[in-house]
């Protein structure tokens, strides 16, 4: 065996060399985040590693860790590459979750936790509060409007069903009110303990009883996010909440009744979320695989049309740098009573008067 043909030896070579490499071996940063130069050599590779864990603050404990990395690195950046080739209508790009195996992606960042033996009868057409809308938008952005925070981040805890929630309610209070006030998580992640489960997941519609029942939600302000679980304070020195008066659900796998309830409020939905493109998705309209089951809370914020193809925006919690600046647009009108992802499965809605 000669000097150079260990594996570390080669790692450890080109974590030193890529530090004098010309110009030319720098990545071109395109919006994918590599270039097709990147997949060469393990140069090339190396110094595009190093480039992205630089951007995205990565430190790691031993030269064997970051060995580690490097190879699921290299897998990952492959199948987003493999990807890229054979499909047009959405792209996967290097983000923060590139040194991560997808089981390793599932376990941290996803955090809905459904009962399906509670929910056969989840939801009635009759008592849908929009089921006698007509005439609706054509296209519908809640953000364009007024009624949606900056993409926020959940980080490493399965909170999602929290900020899926809070951003419902954030929306229907600026529609009522015209007040756009970012609410706390934090207070559904410590405080709503009887049904939920704080960082090991939860559900909107739990959350949004907790809401109705302990008097309103605090300003994320006033109680602010720590990305892991804190001790519950209501009362926040007696500080100003937003209150709703009920939820409703969205009738199961009806696209028309959630286009109807979209085009009045941001909506609280559940997705499966653990297909690996979703994990690495970076623009476009999604139709990729998801998952079979039902695993992450995000919030639905509008619909539209782009290039003869129909789409949900959805508002993500995993920070602006995943996909279109932290959210993701889904193909509608697929023939599939469930949707992409499953996102007409488990739809709900704050009220407030």
């Amino acid at each position: 065996m000669t000097l150079f043909s260990s594996p570390l030896t080669l790692l450890i070579l080109c974590f030193f060399w890529a530090n004098f490499a010309c110009d030319a071996l720098a990545p071109d940063y395109s919006i994918m985040g590599y270039s097709s130069d990147d997949l060469k050599c393990n140069l090339k590779l190396n110094h595009l590693f190093e480039s992205w864990g630089a951007e995205h603050g990565k430190t790691y404990e031993s030269i064997e860790h970051k060995l580690h990395r490097f190879e699921i690195f290299k897998d990952n950046l492959m199948h987003i590459d493999e990807t890229n080739k054979r499909i047009s209508n959405y792209w996967l790009g290097l983000n923060e979750f590139a040194d991560l195996s997808h089981a390793e992606f599932r376990n941290r960042y996803l955090g809905l936790n459904v009962d399906y033996f509670m929910r056969q009868d989840y939801s009635s057409p009759e008592d849908f509060i929009y089921k006698d809308v007509v005439n609706f938008p054509k296209s519908v952005d809640w953000r364009k409007k007024g009624a949606v925070t900056n993409v926020k981040n959940q980080g490493s805890c399965g909170s999602c069903w929290a900020f899926s929630t809070v951003a419902a309610v954030e929306g229907i209070n600026q529609i009522v009110t015209g007040n756009l006030t970012s609410l706390s998580e934090q207070q559904l992640v410590d405080c709503d303990t009887s049904s939920d489960n704080g960082c090991h997941g939860g559900l909107m519609e739990h959350a949004f009883t907790y809401i109705m029942t302990h008097g309103g939600l605090h300003k994320e302000e006033d109680y602010p996010y720590i990305m892991k679980e804190g001790t519950c304070d209501e009362n926040k020195d007696e500080t100003e909440v937003v209150t709703i008066n009920g939820y409703h659900n969205v009738p199961k796998n009806n696209e028309e009744s959630m286009l109807k309830a979209l085009a009045h409020q941001p909506i609280s939905v559940a997705i499966s979320a653990s297909g690996r493109d979703f994990q690495f998705y970076s623009g476009g309209v999604f139709d990729g695989f998801c998952g079979f089951r039902l695993d992450h809370g995000v919030t639905a914020v509008g619909y539209g049309t782009a290039k003869d193809m129909d789409y949900i925006i959805v508002k993500n919690s995993w920070g602006s740098k995943w996909g279109e600046k932290g959210y993701i647009r889904f193909r509608r009108n697929i023939g599939k009573p469930q949707g992409i992802c499953g996102i007409y499965t488990l739809g709900s809605f704050p009220t407030k008067y």
